[in-house]
């Protein structure tokens, strides 16, 4: 199938034509950056050693129109800019304007005007799977949205009436999850050495989109406090998910939930008791790993979670679901294995 890369120069695009290049069902007809055209895609990504003679285009919605699939890897409100133009018969957007299903939620964390709800592409949610091959525009979930997702939705039914309002989350992400756009708390001198908080106080874009993907399928209210920490790393998520649970529950009980609900997940590994998770055991993937505690001393089930924010959180996730929409094995171009140190 002929596939183009709109936004290639970002740190996803980037990650999307190295996972792209090897793929056997995708041929990359088109790798279009605005602001990067008539550059070199190996003077940006210098590690993409088979398009070094190979420069980024300017964005060309006829060429795009002559493809079978495009992915959008573009700041927030920009493809709802370009959807109007675009005939192309199968779309999977990396942003965020097509991912919430409240209108009011996106005028109360984003800018611009509502796009609109395509079918949310995180497979591993139940149901989402046949959702996502009979659909032909994906909206590819959040980095923190897809690792809480995954990590909160099994915790559900354990958590105790008033623990639904309380649940608290701290995650920490890798640099790249902030785009590469010049900001001087982004600075390697600012960076390195330090951690930060941001966007705290109920104010990130993720929160919503997290409550709607467990309200869509457990039907159930709830209320999340999210502090976003910015780590000293490149790539990576490690989600901290802390909630009240009844105080009858065990730990094994938590673990088998957790194995029985992403037994057949190629993707997801449930780690066992006493293995710790490590964020550089993901880096290159489209794994996701969970690590499961109880704090029985205050019947808090303690949830950890981590992905490559640029695999299983963007570039791995969108083909993950190119592959479904296209009727392809779902993990073809794509390995749960990290690379670590």
């Amino acid at each position: 199938m002929k596939i183009g890369v709109v936004g290639a120069s970002g740190y996803a695009g980037g990650e999307l034509l190295r996972l792209l290049s090897t793929h056997p069902e995708f041929e990359i007809c088109a790798a279009m950056a605005a602001s990067s055209a008539g550059t070199q895609i190996t003077e940006i990504h210098p590690h993409l050693r088979s398009f070094s003679d190979q420069k980024f285009t300017a964005v060309d919605i006829a060429l795009l129109n002559s493809l079978d699939l495009v992915f959008l890897a573009l700041p927030h409100g920009e493809s709802a800019k370009l959807i109007s133009q675009l005939k192309t018969p199968k779309i999977v957007d990396l942003g965020a304007d097509f991912r919430l299903e409240s209108a009011e939620s996106w005028n109360k964390f984003y800018s611009g005007t509502h796009a609109g709800t395509w079918t949310y592409g995180l497979p591993e949610m139940p149901g989402a799977r046949e959702k996502i091959k009979n659909a032909t525009h994906i909206a590819n979930p959040g980095c923190y949205a897809t690792a809480i997702s995954v990590g909160l939705l099994p915790l559900i039914p354990f958590i105790t009436n008033e623990g639904l309002k309380e649940i608290t989350i701290v995650a920490a992400s890798g640099t790249t999850g902030a785009g590469r756009s010049l900001k001087n708390n982004l600075l390697a001198s600012e960076v390195m050495g330090s951690l930060s908080a941001y966007k705290v106080g109920g104010v990130h874009q993720h929160t919503p989109e997290i409550e709607e993907n467990i309200q869509r399928i457990t039907k159930k209210e709830i209320k999340l406090s999210f502090i976003p920490i910015l780590a000293p790393m490149p790539r990576g998520i490690l989600a901290t998910i802390s909630a009240t649970v009844s105080a009858d529950i065990t730990l094994t009980q938590l673990q088998d939930t957790f194995e029985n609900a992403y037994a057949k997940e190629f993707f997801i590994e449930v780690l066992t008791q006493g293995e710790t998770l490590q964020t550089s055991s993901l880096t290159g993937s489209n794994g996701l790993q969970i690590q499961i505690s109880l704090d029985k001393r205050t019947n808090k089930a303690i949830i950890i979670t981590g992905i490559d924010n640029l695999g299983k959180g963007a570039a791995g996730q969108a083909i993950q679901n190119a592959n479904l929409i296209c009727g392809f094995v779902e993990n073809t171009g794509l390995t749960p294995v990290g690379l670590h140190a």
